[in-house]
C-alpha cells in the first residue's frame, strides 16, 4: 500500500516449489506478489533433499529450507521432526524479526512458527489448504484408522489455528467445514486468486490444436485425484470415441495409471507428460478441448481456475469446492464422483459441440475465473498483514 512502510513477512509452508501442488503454487504466488509490492519476504519450507537447514536467495523471497526426511509413500513429500526444527524456527524468527507470520498448514513448520510467533506477540495469519482426504496416500492403514486420524487432525487444526489473529481458507465451503469440524468460530473465505490474463491466448498467438479431441488433467497423481476415472470413462465414450487424454503432473499413482491405460487398451490415447514448465502448461491448457478434474478433496482447485482462464469448458466432480466453479451446461458440467458412465456422457456432450458452441462455454468459464482476481486476493492479505481483521471482509 502506497506510503506505508514495507513489512517483513514470514511464510511458513510445509510444501513449496519445486513441489508441485496447489498449496506450493499459492505460496510462490503470494511471495512473488508481496516481494513486488516492496515487502521483505522470507519462506520457511522443507528442504527437498537430505541435509542440514540451508538458506537460498530466490527472486521472490529468501527461502530457508529446513532439514527434512523422505517418506516411503510419496515421491517428494517430506516430513520435519519438531525436535530438529523448532529450535531453528525460533532462531530464524529471532534473526528476521518479522512483522507477521503467515502459516499455510497446522502441521510441522506451520505449527512451530505459529507457536513461537504467538509467544513473541508477532501478528499471525493461518491459511488452510488441507482436507483429511489429502492424507490418504501417505497412510497405509485401514479406513477406520484413517477416520480417527482425520478427526484428530481437525481437532489439532482448531487448537493450533485458533490462536492466529486471522484464519483464512480458499472457499466458503471449506470455511464451513473448518467451523464444523475444527470448531473455528471465524474463518475468512479468501480465494487463492488467479491472474486470468496469463492464460489468455494472444491476439496473434498461434497454438496448434491436437489432431484429435483432447481432454486435459493437471495435478498430483494421488489417490484422491481419481485420474483412473477419466481413463475408465475414455473407454465408455460413444459420441466421440477417438478422444485422447493428456495427463500433466507426477505422483505415486503414475505407474498404476499407466498400467491401467495399457490394460484397458488405451495406451495410445493417454499421454503422461509428467512435470512441465509454466509455458508448456499454459500451452497445454490452450490446445486442449476440455479440462477434467475428478478430485474429491479440492478446497479450490487452482488448476481448474487456470483452465477456465484459458477459456476451456470443464467437467468437474460434484464434490467439495468444485461445484462453485461450474454453472451446469453454461461453462461445463458436474458429474457424480465414481460414476464413469456419467463422466463419459459429460465429456462426450462437450466434445460433440461445434467449435463456436465450445467457445461460448469457454467464454463463460473465463468470466467465472475473473471473479477470483489475483490482485484482490493480494490486496486483502496485505491489509490483513497490516492489522485488518477477518470481520473487516466478512459480509
Amino acid at each position: 500500500m502506497t506510503g506505508e512502510k514495507p513489512l517483513k513477512i514470514v511464510i511458513a509452508a510445509d510444501t513449496y516449489p519445486p513441489d508441485v501442488n496447489g498449496a506450493a503454487v499459492f505460496c510462490h504466488r503470494l511471495a512473488t506478489a508481496m516481494s513486488e509490492r516492496g515487502h521483505e519476504v522470507h519462506i520457511m519450507a522443507t528442504r527437498p533433499d537430505k541435509g542440514p537447514t540451508i538458506t537460498e536467495i530466490r527472486p521472490e523471497a529468501t527461502v530457508h529450507r529446513l532439514r527434512s526426511h523422505a517418506v516411503p509413500t510419496h515421491e517428494y513429500f517430506r516430513i520435519c521432526f519438531p525436535w530438529e526444527i523448532n529450535t531453528e524456527i525460533k532462531e530464524l524468527l529471532n534473526t528476521i524479526q518479522p512483522d507477521v507470520v503467515h502459516a499455510q498448514c497446522h502441521y510441522m513448520i506451520g505449527q512451530g512458527a505459529l507457536a513461537f510467533a504467538n509467544k513473541r506477540g508477532i501478528r499471525t495469519v493461518a491459511t488452510n489448504h488441507f482436507m483429511p482426504e489429502n492424507l490418504d496416500p501417505f497412510l497405509p492403514f485401514p479406513q477406520w484408522f484413517k477416520r480417527i486420524v482425520a478427526r484428530n487432525s481437525w481437532r489439532d487444526m482448531g487448537k493450533i489455528m485458533g490462536k492466529a489473529n486471522v484464519v483464512t481458507t480458499p472457499t466458503p465451503l471449506a470455511a464451513r467445514a473448518m467451523s464444523r469440524y475444527a470448531r473455528l468460530s471465524t474463518v475468512l473465505p479468501l480465494s487463492n486468486g488467479i491472474d486470468s490474463s496469463h492464460y489468455e491466448r494472444g491476439a496473434t498467438e498461434k497454438i496448434g490444436r491436437n489432431p484429435f479431441p483432447t481432454i486435459l488433467f493437471v495435478g498430483r497423481l494421488a489417490v484422491e485425484k481419481n485420474v483412473n476415472e477419466i481413463i475408465d470413462a475414455l473407454a465408455l465414450m460413444k459420441t466421440v470415441p477417438d478422444a485422447h487424454l493428456e495427463v500433466i503432473g507426477g505422483g505415486e499413482q503414475r505407474e498404476p495409471l499407466e498400467k491401467l491405460a495399457r490394460e484397458s487398451g488405451l495406451a495410445d490415447r493417454v499421454r503422461f507428460l509428467g512435470h512441465v514448465d509454466d509455458e508448456e502448461l499454459r500451452t497445454a491448457y490452450l490446445r486442449c478441448d476440455v479440462f477434467c478434474q475428478p478430485g474429491t478433496a479440492e478446497l479450490q482447485s487452482l488448476v481448474t481456475l487456470e483452465a477456465l482462464s484459458a477459456s476451456k469448458p470443464v467437467v468437474l466432480a460434484n464434490a467439495m469446492a468444485l461445484p462453485h466453479l461450474v454453472d451446469n451446461g453454461i461453462n461445463g458440467y458436474l458429474f457424480e464422483p465414481g460414476d464413469r458412465n456419467d463422466l463419459a456422457e459429460k465429456l462426450d456432450a462437450i466434445l460433440a459441440l461445434g467449435p463456436e458452441d465450445r467457445a461460448l462455454m469457454g467464454k463463460a468459464g473465463h468470466e467465472k475465473a475473473s471473479l477470483h482476481s489475483h490482485s484482490k486476493t493480494m490486496d486483502t492479505f496485505e491489509a490483513i498483514y497490516r492489522g485488518a481483521g477477518a470481520e473487516d471482509f466478512l459480509p
